[in-house]
């Protein structure tokens, strides 16, 4: 364990990055234009798991694969969210501008880093700068997204936009309406969701139900 702390300093310290000097202060998130349908899956929209375990051993493995691998980004980026599950925001951020750095958002590898920061800023509490991420991530993909509106919905409801949060929601239902229309589909829907988020989501959707939004 003490060696990969180590290591994980001197990642840290090979990034040159150090809180504060990433800006995460920002304004209410200005939000793409509201489409009827959000077809579109998208497979950048996925957690990234390049060795999968806990512990020590996972980030020794995470550690090679960042140094010889051939999968070194996507390994920086599961670091990242391991640094920051385990209370070390700092050294995640640092990790996660990294390998913003070597992903453009137009290509899917960049629109994957984009997504998982998305997650684990919003799992930080930090809502205005994962809706940023995710706002990055959905501009680069031609179409509509499917998890573009129930992840808005689950941001905005958060943030207390909570009529944005249904407008957003009536997009998933139009769309899919006998998943979304109620909340039981959820757990196949977004299996990486905690149920808490799920929860929360719920709380939008019976929103939506006591007063369906218009389409447009």
């Amino acid at each position: 364990m003490a060696v990969a702390r180590h290591r994980l300093a001197g990642v840290m310290l090979a990034a040159g990055l150090m809180v504060g000097q990433v800006d995460m202060g920002m304004a209410a998130q200005p939000l793409p234009a509201l489409q009827e349908f959000y077809f579109d899956q998208d497979a950048a929209a996925v957690p990234v798991v390049v060795v999968p375990g806990n512990g020590a051993d996972l980030v020794e493995q995470l550690m090679k694969q960042r140094e010889r691998g051939r999968k070194a980004l996507d390994a920086t980026v599961q670091l990242a969210g391991v640094a920051i599950a385990q209370g070390r925001p700092e050294l995640g951020r640092s990790l996660y501008e990294e390998a913003l750095g070597s992903a453009a958002a137009t290509t899917a590898t960049g629109r994957t880093v984009r997504w998982n920061y998305g997650w684990d800023l919003f799992r930080l509490g930090e809502v205005e700068p994962a809706l940023a991420q995710w706002n990055s991530a959905q501009a680069g993909m031609r179409g509509n997204a499917a998890w573009v509106p129930p992840t808005y919905a689950l941001a905005l409801w958060t943030l207390g936009r909570k009529d944005e949060a249904v407008r957003w929601y009536a997009a998933a239902v139009r769309t899919e309406p006998q998943q979304w229309s109620d909340s039981s589909h959820y757990a196949a829907l977004l299996p990486s969701w905690r149920d808490s988020e799920r929860a929360t989501l719920a709380e939008v959707q019976q929103a939506w139900a006591a007063q369906p939004p218009a389409w447009p």
